[in-house]
């Protein structure tokens, strides 16, 4: 049977035909999900804005905006409590930054030595980040304040138990019940009058910086093992042929060379305490006197309980704002190294 001759005409036209139906089968896969992120993501962000300028603060609805416009903003950034929120978000994340990158860092160069236990080590730091939040900070709860009479073995697993065995049972720390706000800020932060008075480290913050900095050092430790893994043996040979000691090759190369590991790590962990909700509620609530209250506690009360659904959106929308401060500038440097 004779081989049949397709014109090159027609292998064009089919190339064409079939070029066309590829463009047209991409938009048409992505569009379920492009309509649900419009309506469930960027309309809801639209409609949170458009109720914190409006004038419903009760249970009956009321989307009529404020006069002036901005008067929700204003009413909520001249709160105590909500500067005093603001204050803890931006204590709390500057602290489990330093600790939680700090120490991820150092668990992983002391496994990237490869000492004895190194896969115990890595499960033992890593398995913190598999628990929820809740379940943290009810732990942490009990281990720093379990004085409740409920057993005799929750007494004495607390902080305060340990610490009483070398005699500091008297003076042991207060923790998540603890008033005190240490240090004046004010002297060194030239703001507002009305904002200086809510400067300095909340005593009852501590605990919660320790709990979180637990659970998720060891995604800081993850993530530098990824970029330690991709460091080349000839980078270490040639500092070790150059006599570099171990210090000096971390210090000087292999530091540097995880910057974008930093950097990605800081992100990623900052967006997680500017919004943080669950470990401060579950651990702490609201603390005395706002001491470890943030504003993810703030909107849920405002929202849900007074029912002032215009202030609840606003600090939902300061939330949107702290957190976009950090991850937009991240976004718009990775897509121009694209």
């Amino acid at each position: 049977m004779a081989a049949e001759i397709i014109a090159p005409q027609d292998v064009q036209a089919s190339r064409a035909k079939r070029g066309r139906y590829d463009r047209l089968i991409g938009p048409l896969l992505l569009s379920p999900s492009v309509i649900a992120l419009a309506i469930f993501v960027y309309g809801f962000i639209g409609m949170t804005v458009w109720i914190s300028l409006s004038n419903w603060d009760t249970a009956r609805m009321n989307l009529s905006l404020a006069d002036p416009l901005l008067s929700v903003y204003d009413k909520l950034f001249n709160m105590t409590r909500f500067q005093i929120n603001i204050r803890n978000t931006l204590i709390f994340t500057v602290f489990f930054l330093l600790l939680a990158v700090g120490l991820g860092l150092l668990f992983a160069v002391l496994l990237d030595q490869h000492i004895p236990g190194n896969a115990l080590f890595r499960n033992v730091f890593l398995f913190p980040y598999a628990l929820s939040f809740v379940v943290t900070g009810v732990a942490w709860r009990w281990i720093f304040n379990p004085e409740t009479g409920l057993n005799l073995l929750m007494d004495v697993l607390g902080v305060n138990w340990f610490l009483g065995l070398f005699g500091a049972g008297p003076f042991a720390p207060k923790w998540i019940t603890d008033p005190r706000v240490m240090g004046d800020l004010a002297n060194i932060i030239p703001l507002p009058d009305g904002i200086k008075a809510q400067l300095g480290f909340p005593m009852a913050m501590l605990p919660v910086i320790i709990a979180a900095v637990w659970q998720l050092s060891g995604f800081a430790m993850a993530m530098y093992l990824s970029g330690l893994a991709a460091i080349s043996d000839e980078v270490r040979e040639a500092a070790a042929l150059d006599g570099a000691s171990t210090f000096q090759l971390y210090r000087d190369i292999i530091i540097p060379l995880l910057k974008p590991i930093t950097i990605s790590t800081m992100i990623i962990l900052g967006h997680v305490s500017l919004k943080i909700f669950d470990l401060v509620f579950a651990m702490s609530g609201r603390g005395p006197g706002y001491a470890t209250e943030v504003p993810g506690i703030f909107m849920f009360d405002k929202t849900f309980k007074v029912l002032e659904y215009n202030t609840g959106a606003a600090a939902s929308v300061v939330m949107l704002v702290l957190v976009s401060l950090v991850i937009v500038p991240y976004l718009a440097r990775s897509m121009k190294e694209v």
